[in-house]
């Protein structure tokens, strides 16, 4: 098994396990125990730690259905933002984790376990592996401070 990474925002270590495979758009995926050719997908340590506290979950599409790569299939409320969640690989939704629409500060707590988000039949060759997503982080770290740094300011005025 690959080694797991630790990617440091800061102060704050964001873990990347070095069995899962990664998407840009800070989601990991892994095969399913359960069912074969269906992967569960779930909120990276570092997306999770840029959002902080999750509040609210919706999904916008049912089980069963098929989405296409970056389609709309979500909607989230965290401590940060409002945004809609969007697919990181084209598939049919198997199921949701409909636990989290009861609790979704599970997120936060195992983001990496008990807060996965879906299970999706698709195909994760566009997927990173632990390495490849630590080199994403890398690339962007600069632009996400900068980022951060604005809502801060904003924020203060």
């Amino acid at each position: 098994m690959p080694e797991p990474l630790v990617f440091m925002m800061g102060k704050h270590p964001a873990p990347v396990p070095g069995d899962l495979r990664y998407c840009k758009n800070h989601m990991w995926c892994r095969p399913s125990d359960e069912q074969p050719g269906t992967l569960v997908f779930g909120f990276t340590a570092y997306a999770v730690r840029l959002m902080q506290d999750v509040y609210f979950l919706e999904w916008r599409v049912d089980a069963g259905k098929m989405v296409t790569l970056r389609q709309e299939i979500g909607f989230i409320e965290t401590q940060k933002a409002t945004s809609g969640l969007y697919a990181p690989v084209a598939g049919t939704v198997v199921r949701f984790n409909t636990a989290l629409l009861n609790d979704p500060g599970t997120i936060n707590l195992d983001s990496y376990g008990a807060g996965w988000l879906f299970e999706l039949i698709g195909d994760a060759a566009e997927t990173l592996d632990a390495a490849g997503y630590y080199a994403h982080l890398e690339a962007g770290w600069d632009a996400t401070q900068r980022m951060i740094k604005g809502q801060i300011n904003a924020g203060a005025e």
